[in-house]
């Protein structure tokens, strides 16, 4: 039989890749999955479509390199750092954890010690892409848990970069010597040193120049990518991590987004090449013997990563529910994961049949995990009895003021920014306000102040009993995350509760959702700034020493607000 040409054989595996994504998508599995089954099906054990191995290869680590060249031009570490020191704290446990007892599990089945330490950290790392479409196609991706999780993920994101580095450096030798490790972090550090001088002292100007032009800002942003790749590849790194340093260094200038608009198109190309390619590596031949471990790994990952993140937020004080919810989102492994085995194997640390492995790994945990994530809430409810024993109740005590006897008061969640203000009208009113909210530095400075307090989730049905929902004169929310405050009607309608609710939202489409689902007012800041700034315009038209007036007042109300949080 006359081997297909190249063109041939990538335009039936597009095609393939189609069909077999399009029939996934009617079970609502993810579309990385069709990719790797087209890559079997298509692959020696199925149809042998593909006779340019080594090619397919080649053309698919510029998918590799575009992702990474996006990842890092996307990377936004403030977001590591928006909800406060206990989520890094989870997030370096998790990964510790995982990746000491995996390298444990792998090394009792007999596997070399490099070899494990890769299977160890592709078993520390969970599916950014995976997770982040699953939350989004469930809105769920701005609520409390979706916010924790994506910090999770963006750290397991940083410290994957590192691993590629690292790894990338000892070039085929089996041996993991310290002064080898410490020389490879080395020059990491220098190239990272380099980058970030470029990104601020050179880059800016040079591409402020070039955004005149569309086609020629999109064609620099290609040269520069693949410039990095092949400075980072003479220093003896791979040109993917030169292509992250690469997409790195132009984060900051404001161009970054219209270069990742223009670029994702041909990383989802590639990518889809370099997981078929993956996909066709699967090997029947050896794999036997590598069975009980495979399945064994699918139980860790499926069962014991997301244990392993509820004890950590457990053990931080964290609820369950929200526990529960962010642990079920660490239950299959990365694609960075698979990356890092393709890379293992081109290194030769890893076999054909320990990739295959780490591949099926993923193949199976993405899958049966998909179906977890998104009936996460239904499945919370059944266990929800048996997880009550993991309360945490000294420290709910302590990051709590709750008066005994509450009613007829004001339930208000939420206390950053607009809740202190509503806060401060509601007491001047004369009304009880109790307040819930998930920071529990803010809930302490309240205890601090004797203010009634609540620590928690309100899309916890929980929480809402403990808050004497019942007995409530009405319901505020400054969260203006619309799933959130769906939960909450959600909630309190199930329980035939006519209590008025005045819910947050950010724009107009989640204002018409809000109140089709049965808020009573739905507080728009920007529509309602608009109506106040308006009415100020035309007082102001007739006095004009209204602004001033306001200003003084605004500015003492600065002060004050500032000289609170001082004294905490």
């Amino acid at each position: 039989m006359t081997p297909l040409s190249l063109f041939t054989q990538i335009g039936l595996l597009i095609l393939l890749a189609t069909l077999v994504a399009l029939a996934l998508k009617t079970i609502k599995l993810p579309p990385l999955l069709a990719y790797l089954l087209t890559g079997v099906i298509a692959g020696p054990w199925g149809l042998n479509l593909i006779s340019e191995q080594q090619l397919l290869l080649g053309l698919s680590s510029f998918g590799i390199a575009f992702l990474l060249f996006l990842v890092g031009l996307e990377l936004d570490l403030k977001k590591l750092k928006s909800l406060g020191k206990t989520v890094p704290l989870i997030g370096i446990g998790q990964m510790a954890l995982t990746a000491g007892l995996g390298y444990l599990i792998v090394r009792l089945f007999g596997i070399n010690n490099l070899a494990s330490w890769y299977m160890a950290l592709a078993l520390a790392f969970s599916s950014t892409i995976i997770v982040v479409k699953l939350l989004t196609e469930q809105n769920e991706l701005d609520s409390l848990a979706g916010r924790i999780a994506m910090s999770m993920l963006l750290m397991q994101d940083a410290v994957a970069i590192f691993a590629l580095i690292t790894l990338s450096s000892l070039g085929s030798t089996s041996n993991l010597l310290i002064w080898h490790i410490t020389w490879a972090v080395g020059k990491g550090m220098l190239l990272i040193v380099t980058v970030y001088f470029l990104s601020y002292y050179v880059l800016p100007k040079l591409f402020n120049f070039l955004a005149r032009s569309a086609e020629l800002l999109f064609l620099t942003s290609l040269a520069w990518c693949f410039a990095m790749a092949m400075f980072s590849s003479w220093l003896g790194f791979s040109i993917e991590i030169g292509a992250f340093l690469a997409g790195l260094a132009l984060a900051s200038l404001p161009y970054n987004f219209e270069i990742s608009a223009r670029i994702k198109s041909l990383r989802d190309f590639f990518i889809t090449l370099f997981f078929i390619a993956l996909g066709s590596q699967l090997s029947l031949s050896g794999f036997g013997s590598l069975q009980p471990l495979f399945w064994t790994l699918i139980v860790f990952v499926l069962i014991g990563n997301p244990l392993i993140v509820f004890i950590l937020m457990w053990l931080l004080g964290y609820r369950k529910r929200l526990s529960f919810l962010v642990g079920l989102t660490m239950g299959m492994i990365s694609e960075f994961s698979l990356i890092l085995a393709g890379m293992g194997l081109k290194l030769g640390h890893l076999t054909p049949e320990q990739v295959a492995l780490i591949t099926g790994v993923g193949v199976v945990t993405i899958t049966i995990s998909s179906f977890i994530i998104t009936h996460a809430e239904s499945l919370y409810q059944i266990v929800a009895r048996y997880l009550t024993p993991f309360e945490r109740h000294d420290i709910q005590d302590e990051l709590t003021n709750l008066p005994n006897n509450l009613t007829n008061h004001v339930i208000l969640i939420g206390y950053h920014r607009l809740g202190e203000k509503l806060a401060t009208t509601l007491n001047e009113l004369g009304k009880t306000t109790l307040i819930v909210d998930f920071n529990p530095s803010v809930i302490r400075r309240l205890v601090a102040d004797k203010k009634p307090c609540l620590y928690g989730d309100m899309g916890d049905i929980e929480i809402l009993q403990r808050a004497n929902i019942e007995k409530a004169e009405m319901v505020i929310s400054t969260n203006s995350n619309l799933a959130d405050n769906l939960m909450i009607v959600k909630n309190i309608r199930q329980q035939d509760l006519r209590t008025p609710l005045y819910l947050t939202a950010d724009t107009w489409h989640d204002c018409r959702e809000l109140y089709a689902a049965g808020a009573d007012y739905v507080i728009f800041p920007h529509y309602l700034s608009s109506q106040h700034f308006s009415l100020l315009l035309q007082e102001m038209a007739l006095n004009k020493n209204r602004v001033l007036v306001d200003k003084n007042k605004h500015l003492k109300e600065l002060e004050l607000h500032y000289a609170n949080r001082n004294n905490h």
